[in-house]
């Protein structure tokens, strides 16, 4: 039996996922929960085969965030990503940070179960829409690519930092949403200014806004 938990700020979406893991013969769900910090406990009282973890959860322990750390401390859990986004940056930066799976929210029932199943045996499952762009990345391996995608030279912090600037939080708001001094804050704010070679906020914004990175 695949003992998997899910991870996802939405009741309902836990819900559904749990109905449709429950379903399958060889799968069970074992225990959800609403954020990052939750999913931890979890999987640490647990110990799942499979963590389904929402990318996109309330400041402070987001998935991304929390994908790094369990995959650091429990390497034995395979982490499945579930998300709206559809952009490769994203996939880029989970799959950097332990995830073995990409699934997108909207994606039919059967691919869940399958990239389940593919995840357990040991594979990667990766949105068959993003599949290309992964193939690509991996078959290119000129260090320009870091300079035309400035974005991917941030840090796991600065990039969850970054849309919270951008829609207008101060530091001092930022820094209890993380758990962490306004003084690193600061740090992490000049620090993505200057991997993006952005000069002022109105330029961040715009730039977040142009990828995409205020839902996030």
């Amino acid at each position: 039996m695949v003992k998997v938990v899910i991870a996802d700020d939405h009741a309902v979406v836990r819900s559904g996922f749990a109905m449709i893991i429950n379903f399958q013969e060889d799968m069970e769900v074992v225990a959800t929960a609403a954020d990052g910090i939750e999913a931890y406990k979890m999987v640490a009282k647990h110990r799942p085969d499979i963590l389904l973890m929402n990318l996109s959860m309330p400041p402070g322990e987001n998935g991304l965030i929390a994908t790094a750390k369990i995959h650091e401390d429990f390497p034995e859990t395979n982490i499945i990503i579930l998300t709206m986004h559809d952009d490769e940056e994203y996939l880029f930066h989970v799959l950097k940070k332990g995830a073995r799976g990409y699934v997108l929210k909207n994606s039919p029932d059967e691919q869940l179960v399958s990239a389940i199943r593919m995840v357990h045996q040991g594979g990667v499952y990766i949105h068959p829409k993003l599949a290309s762009s992964l193939v690509r990345e991996f078959v290119s391996q000129d260090q320009q690519a870091d300079e035309n995608n400035p974005y991917q030279l941030l840090s796991t912090r600065e990039v969850e930092i970054l849309p919270l600037v951008a829609k207008g939080y101060g530091n001092k708001e930022i820094a209890e949403m993380l758990h962490i001094s306004v003084k690193t804050v600061e740090a992490h704010k000049a620090k993505i200014m200057e991997k993006l070679n952005l000069k002022s906020r109105p330029e961040l914004v715009e730039y977040a806004i142009k990828k995409k990175l205020l839902d996030f």
